[in-house]
């Protein structure tokens, strides 16, 4: 049985600093498909995608939660034949906790793991029309002060119909994580800034 939605919470605004950022575990993988789901933006994987993720690719991924309740997820990898390089799968957001910055801080902190475990660049696909995502990767660029390459991936002829295609974005070099964060003072943004519209990405 799928597990039951969020109560959301309402007149939210601004990080909430009780929400903590972990890396997924086992149990978490229903509720990463339920945020997938609700996202009613995401491509949907099965549930069992969800679960094999939380077990392998949990240290390139990461859960927000409140309380012990998943509100969120950044789900990536380090690709097999380029392992300097992150890439960002899908992003999602309870829809109770947009607009207070929550996407922004999931990828600051997969983005400061990930230069730790020795990535140098993040990448991500975003079809044309998401404008929220694309936002908020190029927040991520201009904090940590990388230069962001868009290029086309998979185009229509790659998915079945009705899909629309893919744009590459290639974020790096990544900063170390004590210079990424001064870069975002000097940016005037923190871990958590304001990225708005984060329900999803991918």
């Amino acid at each position: 049985m799928a597990a039951q939605p969020l109560q959301s919470p309402v007149d939210r605004s601004g990080p909430d600093p009780t929400i903590r950022l972990e890396e997924p575990a086992l149990a978490d993988g229903p509720e990463l498909w339920r945020l997938a789901r609700d996202s009613r933006v995401l491509d949907v994987n099965s549930p069992y995608s969800y679960v094999l993720w939380c077990r392998d690719f949990a240290r390139t991924s990461v859960v927000a939660r409140d309380g012990s309740v998943p509100c969120g997820f950044i789900t990536g990898y380090a690709r097999p034949e380029r392992p300097d390089t992150l890439f960002v799968w899908q992003v999602a957001v309870d829809p109770g906790y947009r607009g207070q910055g929550l996407a922004r801080r999931m990828l600051d902190g997969l983005g400061d793991r990930a230069a730790a475990l020795g990535c140098r660049y993040v990448e991500a696909t975003v079809t044309p029309d998401n404008t929220a995502s694309t936002r908020m990767f190029e927040s991520f660029a201009r904090g940590r002060g990388c230069a962001l390459a868009r290029s086309p991936l998979f185009g229509p002829e790659h998915f079945p119909e009705g899909h629309e295609p893919e744009v590459l974005f290639r974020i790096g070099p990544l900063p170390p994580p004590a210079q990424a964060a001064q870069a975002g003072q000097a940016a005037g943004t923190v871990p958590g800034g304001a990225a708005r519209g984060e329900g999803a990405a991918g």
